[in-house]
């Protein structure tokens, strides 16, 4: 059973192929982390994954999507990151965390307070793009970055990759999905800059890969890093997955060991054909034209068809994200349905 094999990461192993996505729980203080991180993290690599990467953790206060988002741009915030990694290590999952900038769709409400821009004078701030393009209808216009501020975003991803380091996270994400600054800087439907960030493929990915070279000058190279994209905007004139496949063959000289394939986000009101798996086929494309590891992503819900994404060689890892909330034991009970096993912690043994 593949799903249940182990996989290698430079210097790592992965115990298995499910990997608990990224997800954002609006829940810090200034960026710190809190007992809930702990125990939502921990009760996941309690429950079997190989790997358990943290939210969306902004790398400069502007980055951030909500006051609520986690952050790792000072020490407080790498003090508050180590008992939880440790936790995780503990467990035998990697520790991973994915480095973001929310860019244009950052100052925003937490999901249950409405989830759209914060009002004028309630704790709004200035938010960064490629372009001064809001997201949508009644955004914050963003301010467009310029040669001083594009410095900054590679500084700050640079700087919070070696706070990674010492927060004792073991494997990197970068993000460059869902509609966030990185991938803001890749869509022509975002970016309609005039210089050299701007217009032409190698334009517009020159902020990726300027990104991931910072954050690879300082993160070991016996030591993993991902990239997320969405492979797709879901739009006419916007990214694609064509381009998503040649974005991941220049990555990988970089140093890059693995595209966590999505899609969307970059632009409202689009028509998703939302459906189990839906954005496997991307995952397979990207790993088959370009050669890299993938990671698959977007309605994986049951054991069978993990098992058969791995299987049948669309990826090379599958990452949960909704199940898991639902069942942090999904890794358990997906080996209990299909023959294989997880060891339990000692604690636990007494149960199976």
């Amino acid at each position: 059973m593949e799903l249940f094999t182990p996989f290698d990461q430079r210097s790592l192993t992965l115990r298995n192929r499910i990997v608990v996505a990224p997800m954002c729980q609006y829940s810090a203080s200034d960026g710190v982390p809190h007992d809930w991180h702990l125990v939502h993290l921990g009760s996941r690599a309690v429950g079997g994954a190989a790997a358990v990467v943290a939210e969306a953790t902004a790398v400069s206060p502007e980055g951030r999507i909500s006051p609520g988002d986690t952050g790792i741009w000072n020490d407080a915030q790498v003090s508050a990151w180590q008992p939880i990694t440790a936790f995780l290590r503990s467990q035998h999952a990697i520790a991973g965390v994915q480095l973001a900038h929310a860019g244009r769709k950052a100052s925003a409400q937490r999901p249950w307070e409405g989830g759209g821009p914060l009002p004028v004078g309630q704790g709004d701030w200035t938010t960064l793009a490629p372009s001064a393009i809001p997201f949508d209808q009644g955004w914050h216009t963003p301010q467009a970055l310029d040669e001083a501020g594009l410095r900054k975003v590679v500084d700050d991803f640079r700087a919070a990759a070696k706070r990674a380091l010492a927060a004792g996270f073991q494997l990197i994400e970068v993000h460059a999905a869902h509609g966030y600054l990185l991938h803001q800087f890749l869509s022509p439907l975002s970016n309609h800059r005039t210089d050299g960030y701007g217009g032409s493929f190698e334009n517009r990915t020159r902020l990726v890969r300027e990104v991931l070279a910072a954050v690879r000058e300082v993160w070991p190279e016996t030591l993993p890093l991902w990239l997320r994209v969405s492979a797709t905007d879901w739009a006419d004139g916007g990214w694609s997955v064509e381009q998503s496949v040649r974005l991941a063959r220049e990555v990988k000289p970089l140093g890059v060991d693995l595209i966590d394939v999505s899609s969307g986000g970059l632009v409202p009101h689009v028509k998703i054909p939302v459906g189990p798996g839906y954005q496997v086929p991307f995952a397979a494309r990207i790993r088959r034209e370009a050669e890299i590891a993938t990671g698959a992503v977007g309605l994986i819900t049951g054991s069978q068809q993990a098992a058969q994404i791995i299987g049948n060689h669309e990826a090379d890892l599958v990452l949960i994200a909704r199940e898991s909330l639902r069942d942090p034991y999904f890794p358990r009970r997906a080996a209990q349905e299909l023959g294989a096993s997880i060891l339990p912690p000692v604690q636990y043994q007494r149960a199976w």
